[in-house]
């Protein structure tokens, strides 16, 4: 039946790609009249193209799991199952060949392949930067003119010899420049995925790799679209069978195409921007103008005489920085990426089938001449490095990067294929090797490239031990804009002058996703000569840190950009705070307030990056739930102070290192301070054993076995009446006693504070659970907040006063620093000798915990007695 029915359908007869077969095609038989009908999807092109969509995608996800172990890029992943999916492997299974690619399904599914390859070569294009030409230094330019010229040449001397190997009828000048490309070119969509999974991206190899291979990627992309000009007009047995001036206009035309997108698109395109109002973003009219002016010039490309990739990749070249750039990948990245561009690893995969590899000469010839490529680049990229002064580990780090391969590759080796070029022994060889060096990259680097450690640490790891004239040196981490106001406002009331200078990291935090956006943040960051030159995003956060500087005084700010994975986001936060000999480091909370005062998680991720920072940071952490902390500071006005700061002091480290902060913020003259000092019931201080306690009595110069709890407590005592000595004459200080008996009586003091503050400062409270918060830690919601800071912080106690949780790095606070980590200490934090082995230390009791002061200094605003 269905065969009498193709008889009166108009069938069309087409050449596949693959095979070179003739078959026969009805365009008619789209969709199935159902199973229940006797139909078979698999005989019409929509559902067998779904089938052949949905087996990419799940063989390449199944893939991209596997290799992940072994730090392997997406793209390694993607390529191994075309090939699995092609005639090598399953496609030799007659089910999988005849049944699920046939020949006549191979037209629809290039087809669409195509699409998604034309858009992803866009993308990579808003990705660019062609103004890093200009901006990027001498030794990445060298590096990359370096990285192309030897492995081009060496393809330049190889192609005589291979010509009679690999391809015999092809002009000698197309064959030529199609090797060299295809050996010197450096996949910077696949690069710039490999250093952030290598924690390379902020490092200085990181910066040159990168503006390296753009410089590279640009320049191959000429030479592509040269070679793809010579290839359609110089068949024949090397001479040219057309009109020789043909070459000419197709070179003529490129050219023009190219000056018409960026002096004629480009200033169109930045025009509808200015036009657009601020406040309402890119418009879906824009996106889709965006989408179509893709097409046009893919279109536009192909009929000159240039492939039509090469189209879509200058169209994404002139997209202006901003948020029009962005909002396209987030609206494509995706889609093309996840389920379109696969498609192309698969066509590459049917075509590359390893059974035409025959001929040892052609094999070894081309494995030669490709490893030769790769060691001259490595080679004249070590050589680069050691002239400008960089090690030889570095530079041979650096020279793995740069043998980088990919999609470029698989694109240029394609229309080598296409243009007959290369023939399908060759083809396969060159597939195969180029996967073979990307899975070397990444273990090689890994293994090569290993960072300095500074064998001398730094003494100031926390406030309580920095001087109150130097300069202090502070971390600030954002996730988003709105992180900014809150962050500002906290350094302004940290009271930066030019005597006590306060230096600002602002490390903005990007996720590492398999998405484009990152590596276009990161990339802005590091391509312009301030960090605020960047996208959309990295504008609007850098912009506010770089405008506070320009106001305020003695603050300087850094903006760096990070792009990592949130499971090991820390790691990059705590390396970071150590090589800049950062004193403190401010997080933001996981939670965000809503309008009517509830606290809502923005990202879960986020709090398991604190609480890995609080575990393993080098320096003090300092943790901010923000509840309109920015909104007080913008409220108060400018000729009376109205800043209220609360220090709840409880006793232990943390709570001293929140002391010593609050004593830079009582020099702002627009602070007032009250320190509230709780105090259990009965003495710690004094509850030693029977025996000593007996022995004191007597005798008050006996020696006596100090606990840890003794000796914390001592340490409390010296640190609030050196604090309160040094502000005797302070009016915008306050200072009381709460005598607290339990957990129930904490809250209940806490409860009855007036509600006039701004924000709480409050020490996390790692020690031993005493009786004033032994319940509250049991009833923790978030522990990385301490007992006193997760109360402050619940939704039911306060929707006005921001949380500010401090943690003090105790490896250097106290007597001769730890320069590494304990490993008795539970949390990863570095602990002091001493407090080890407090049992066993001896001291002579001395003082109580309740030092005396001045009387005067209990007076506190407005003659109130506190």
């Amino acid at each position: 039946m269905e065969s009498a029915n193709l008889t009166d359908r108009v069938r069309l007869a087409i050449a596949s790609g693959v095979g070179g077969g003739v078959v026969c095609y009805s365009p008619t038989l789209i969709t199935t009249n159902g199973i229940w009908k006797g139909s078979n999807p698999l005989e019409y092109s929509l559902p067998l193209f779904i089938i052949q969509v949905i087996l990419v995608v799940v063989t390449t996800r199944v893939l991209v799991i596997l290799l992940k172990p072994l730090h392997q890029p997406r793209v390694v992943a993607e390529i191994i199952g075309g090939i699995l999916l092609g005639p090598s492997c399953l496609g030799s299974v007659k089910i999988m060949g005849e049944s699920l690619f046939p020949i006549r399904s191979l037209l629809t599914l290039e087809t669409v392949a195509h699409i998604g390859l034309l858009f992803f070569l866009f993308l990579v294009g808003v990705e660019m930067d062609v103004m890093v030409i200009k901006r990027t230094g001498r030794r990445a330019l060298v590096i990359a003119v370096a990285g192309m010229v030897v492995p081009f040449g060496i393809g330049i001397v190889a192609s005589y010899g291979l010509q009679r190997h690999v391809s015999r009828n092809i002009h000698q000048g197309s064959f030529l420049l199609f090797i060299g490309v295809a050996l010197a070119v450096t996949a910077f969509p696949v690069l710039a995925r490999i250093l952030a999974e290598s924690k390379l991206l902020n490092t200085e190899i990181g910066r040159i790799a990168m503006s390296s291979a753009i410089v590279n990627d640009m320049c191959a992309w000429i030479l592509l679209a040269l070679s793809i000009a010579l290839s359609d007009n110089g068949r024949g047995g090397g001479k040219p069978n057309g009109n020789a001036l043909a070459s000419l206009w197709v070179l003529l035309s490129g050219v023009v195409f190219v000056l018409f997108c960026f002096y004629a698109v480009r200033p169109a395109m930045r025009w509808i921007m200015k036009r657009t109002p601020e406040g309402e973003g890119v418009s879906d009219f824009h996106v889709c103008l965006i989408l179509s002016g893709v097409m046009l010039a893919g279109l536009t490309t192909d009929a000159i005489g240039i492939h039509s990739v090469f189209g879509a990749f200058v169209f994404g070249l002139v997209v202006p920085n901003g948020p029009l750039g962005v909002a396209l990948i987030e609206k494509l990245e995706d889609f093309v990426t996840g389920l379109l561009l696969p498609l192309f690893f698969v066509i590459s995969g049917l075509r590359t089938n390893l059974a035409t590899v025959r001929d040892p000469k052609t094999v070894i010839a081309l494995v030669v001449v490709f490893v030769l490529a790769s060691v001259g680049k490595i080679l004249g990229t070590v050589l680069i490095a050691v002239f400008f002064t960089m090690s030889f580990r570095d530079g041979l780090a650096l020279g793995f990067l740069m043998n980088t391969r990919g999609l470029v590759e698989m694109i240029v080796l394609n229309i080598g294929r296409d243009k007959q070029v290369l023939d399908d022994e060759s083809f396969a060889v060159m597939v195969v090797a180029s996967v073979a060096m990307t899975a070397l990259v990444t273990p090689v680097v890994m293994a090569v490239h290993r960072p300095t450690r500074r064998l001398i640490g730094y003494k100031r790891r926390n406030l309580q031990r920095s001087k109150p004239d130097v300069e202090l040196r502070m971390m600030v981490c954002v996730h988003n804009t709105r992180n900014v106001p809150s962050l500002i406002s906290l350094l302004d009331l940290s009271h930066p002058t030019k005597r006590s200078p306060i230096f600002v990291y602002a490390l903005h935090l990007v996720e590492l996703t398999a998405r484009a956006t990152a590596m276009l943040i990161v990339h802005s960051a590091h391509s312009s000569s301030s960090a605020g030159g960047g996208r959309a995003h990295s504008d609007h956060i850098f912009a506010g840190f770089e405008s506070y500087e320009q106001h305020a005084g003695g603050v300087s700010v850094q903006t760096i950009t990070t792009v990592s994975t949130y499971g090991s986001m820390h790691e990059d936060v705590c390396a970071l705070a150590e090589d800049k000999h950062v004193t403190l480091i401010v997080l933001p909370f996981h939670k965000q307030q809503t309008v009517d005062g509830a606290m809502q998680p923005i990202n879960p991720a986020i709090r398991t990056l604190n609480e890995g920072v609080l575990a393993t940071a080098p320096c003090s952490v300092a943790v901010l739930v923000d509840r309109g902390l920015s909104a007080a500071s913008r409220a108060a006005p400018a000729h009376t102070p109205t800043h209220h700061v609360a220090l709840l002091f409880f006793g232990g480290p943390d709570d001293r290192e929140a002391l010593a902060y609050a004593s830079r913020m009582v020099e702002h003259p627009g602070v007032k301070l009250l320190v509230i000092r709780f105090l259990p019931g009965d003495d710690p201080a004094a509850s030693t054993s029977p025996s000593a306690t007996a022995a004191a009595t007597r005798d008050s110069r006996v020696i006596t076995i100090v606990t840890d709890g003794s000796r914390q407590w001592q340490l409390d005592d010296e640190c609030m009446n050196e604090f309160r000595l040094r502000n005797v004459s302070n009016e915008s200080v306050a200072y009381t006693e709460r005598v607290v008996n339990s957990s129930e009586d904490t809250v209940a003091a806490l409860r009855a504070m007036e509600s006039i503050h701004d924000l709480y400062i409050v020490g996390r409270g790692q020690g031993e659970a005493t009786p004033m918060t032994a319940a509250l830690a049991e009833w923790m919601e978030c522990p990385e907040l301490g007992p006193i800071g997760d109360l402050l912080a619940s939704s039911d106690f306060s929707a006005t006063v921001s949380v500010l949780v401090v943690q003090q790095y105790v490896g250097g606070a106290l007597g001769p620093e730890v320069p590494a980590e304990s490993a008795d200490s539970p949390t990863g934090r570095a602990v002091p000798q001493y407090l080890n082995n407090a049992n066993q230390r001896i001291s002579v009791v001395a003082g109580t915990h309740r030092g005396a002061a001045p009387a005067s200094f209990n007076v506190g605003w407005n003659g109130r007695q506190a």
